[in-house]
């Protein structure tokens, strides 16, 4: 009868710290409930549906898809203008932060300052000023004009105006805010250990040898890392274009999740921006699925060695 009367003074105990744990995590589950979960259903639904917010939705089936792919030819345009972006953004970071982490990989005096300078730039991340800034650079009589008529140069050059040009302004960006890839490159090139860079000098390895046989090699968890993170950040990249560019000249920086955000907030439809919303989901989680499945080929884990 005492065992019996502790085990459930046991249960009524392990019963109130359940409670006292959910009611501290409430706002969080609120919060997700109702900023993530609810969405998500709503926008599934809504995708399926004709609907301006001034009315009730209306189901229409499958005709926003079929609209989307076969009779919206801007939509097209943005998706080529997200993967140009997407492939030459993501490498041109990686590898400039690659460099500049192997460049402050040193135990010099001052180098942690230069490591927080280089950072400063992914700290302000996608922000309306830092995009402002950018516009002021790349515009008609901004810093590079300036810059180019220095050296006896055409100065006057539009290059936001420029179908050839904006988007590489974009793409300079991207690599401009290297600092976050930086830093966990910087994490990985410390954990590779000294020995096998003795070990190479001994064999005369030259420094080119010793990177693509040490320095890659250690690194691919890390690469594999950051170029699944770049990758998704390149396939919804909204602020700059928004801010600089606007989606011109001709659509050419017209991302995809900026043409999402026209057609839901300036078009007034939903319904269309919710399916087009579905289908970057959908192509995101594929491409990194893919990355993945072919990490087994070229990444290179330490506990996996016999």
């Amino acid at each position: 009868m005492k065992k019996r009367a502790t085990t459930s003074a046991s249960a009524g105990r392990q019963r109130l710290d359940n409670l006292a744990g959910y009611l501290f995590i409430s706002p969080w589950l609120f919060g997700f409930l109702a900023l993530t979960v609810i969405p998500i259903i709503a926008s599934i639904f809504l995708s399926f549906t004709n609907y301006d917010i001034l009315s009730p939705p209306r189901w229409v089936g499958l005709q926003n898809f079929k609209k989307m792919f076969f009779e919206d030819p801007r939509y097209w345009k943005s998706v080529r203008a997200t993967l140009y972006y997407a492939l030459t953004a993501v490498p041109l970071r990686l590898i400039v932060a690659l460099s500049v982490a192997m460049l402050l990989n040193t135990s010099r005096r001052g180098v942690a300052l230069y490591r927080a300078l280089f950072y400063v730039p992914s700290v302000v991340g996608d922000s309306v000023a830092v995009a402002v800034m950018w516009r002021q650079i790349f515009g008609g009589d901004g810093l590079v004009n300036a810059f180019l008529r220095l050296f006896g140069l055409p100065g006057k050059r539009l290059w936001l105006a420029d179908p050839q040009f904006a988007i590489w302004t974009l793409i300079l960006l991207a690599a401009w805010q290297f600092g976050s890839a930086m830093l966990i490159f910087l994490a990985g090139l410390k954990q590779i250990p000294y020995e096998l860079y003795e070990s190479a000098d001994i064999d005369g390895a030259g420094p080119v040898r010793k990177f693509f046989s040490i320095t890659i090699p250690q690194l691919t968890p890390i690469i594999f890392f950051n170029l699944v993170m770049q990758t998704i950040n390149g396939l919804i990249v909204f602020t700059p274009a928004l801010i600089i560019t606007n989606g011109g000249p001709l659509d050419t920086t017209n991302f995809y999740a900026l043409y999402l955000y026209k057609r839901g907030f300036e078009n007034f439809q939903m319904g269309y921006a919710s399916a087009m919303a579905w289908i970057l989901m959908l192509v995101t989680a594929l491409l990194t699925l893919v990355i993945f499945k072919t990490s087994s080929r070229w990444v290179f884990y330490e506990s996996e060695v016999k």
